[in-house]
């Protein structure tokens, strides 16, 4: 009765710290990007004047938790390669790249795509999607596709180690 295993995972506070936020942020990203947006998509929201305001406050909110998120784990992997001599320079390089995207999501693509689709006509009811609206999606799109692969390698490292 006795004998209990002492056998432990001993992991350091900031691997935890990267692998919860990663985890977060990236299921985060994939409910936003593949059940909010398709719902609102099917349920034709996207049609109407006012989408442009409501997709606006949801990605407000969503890129300051991206920012924070990038945040969190940029300094979790600093604070690793520095107390750890195994843990990679490419690691500083990924999490300063979920962090740029952050920033370009947050400062440039969510303002410019706002900016397109807001509609100053105020008694029209419907609204077609400008050409421009497509770039910028699209834009948004391989920046997401990066960053889930970005996240992905990350979070990866930070479980093996």
């Amino acid at each position: 009765m006795n004998a209990i295993s002492s056998v432990e995972l001993k992991r350091p506070i900031w691997q935890s710290i990267a692998m919860l936020t990663l985890g977060f942020w990236l299921s985060a990203s994939l409910l936003l990007d593949w059940v909010i947006m398709p719902s609102l998509y099917v349920s034709g929201m996207m049609t109407q004047a006012s989408f442009a305001s409501a997709g606006y406050v949801i990605f407000w909110n969503f890129n300051r938790l991206e920012l924070l998120s990038a945040g969190l784990v940029l300094t979790s992997v600093l604070a690793l390669c520095n107390s750890q001599s195994q843990w990679r320079r490419s690691a500083i390089i990924l999490s300063m790249l979920l962090l740029a995207i952050a920033l370009v999501d947050t400062y440039l693509l969510t303002p410019q795509m706002s900016a397109i689709g807001l509609e100053l006509n105020l008694f029209q009811t419907t609204v077609e999607t400008p050409a421009t609206m497509d770039v910028l999606h699209g834009g948004y799109w391989i920046l997401e596709a990066v960053k889930l692969l970005a996240g992905g390698t990350l979070l990866g490292w930070c479980w093996r180690r």
